[in-house]
């Protein structure tokens, strides 16, 4: 396997499927003596947890065209 120039590999699809890992799976490599390995994080996934927080923010009840009307007002 060989390293591109932006320092990516692939990881083999075999190995992928095996361990779960998808496009927005979290990895982290982790160094012991001279080996490094490529171990998934646990939990969710990082876009799931990025937008976790924001989940029911919106407490304006407001229509679709009430927000367009504001948003696109002449000032």
């Amino acid at each position: 396997m060989r390293v591109t120039t932006k320092g990516q590999v692939t990881i083999p699809q075999h190995i992928r499927e095996k361990l779960g890992i998808t496009p927005t799976t979290e990895v982290d490599f982790v160094e012991e003596e001279d080996r490094v390995f490529l171990v998934k994080q646990k939990g969710r996934k990082a876009a799931t947890r990025k937008f976790a927080k924001l989940r029911g923010a919106a407490t304006v009840k407001m229509t679709t065209d009430e927000i367009m009307a504001l948003t696109r007002s002449d000032r």
